[in-house]
């Protein structure tokens, strides 16, 4: 066999197999601890219709000077975020903090 074929067809494979993968795509949600319900409401509202496209939902909570002092806030949003999502999406990484920020993923779960 040529060697010049055999790399052609090799490269071939690839691009096929690269085609036939499914990208999943992450969304990201950015609010703070003192987010107000109407604009927290329209984030879920966002972050639903994304799990139910199947993207996953980044959703981050960033503090700003001395808020980053009360994380419970943080984790209690999350919380709520997470309990309201909860019939579309599964919480894929749990609440972590990173510097001045903390995160959460959210996958798209199982339908009923």
């Amino acid at each position: 066999m040529d060697y010049g074929k055999f790399l052609y067809q090799q490269q071939k494979r690839e691009r096929e197999s690269r085609k036939a993968q499914k990208q999943i795509e992450v969304k990201e949600i950015q609010l703070r601890p003192k987010t107000t319900d109407h604009h927290k409401s329209f984030k879920i509202r966002n972050a639903r219709r994304w799990l139910e496209e199947g993207k996953k939902v980044k959703v981050r909570i960033c503090f700003r000077g001395r808020e980053i002092t009360y994380p419970e806030i943080a984790i209690e949003q999350l919380a709520e975020i997470a309990e309201e999502l909860s019939d579309v999406g599964v919480v894929e990484q749990k609440p972590d903090r990173e510097g001045r920020t903390m995160l959460m993923v959210l996958a798209p779960g199982k339908r009923s």
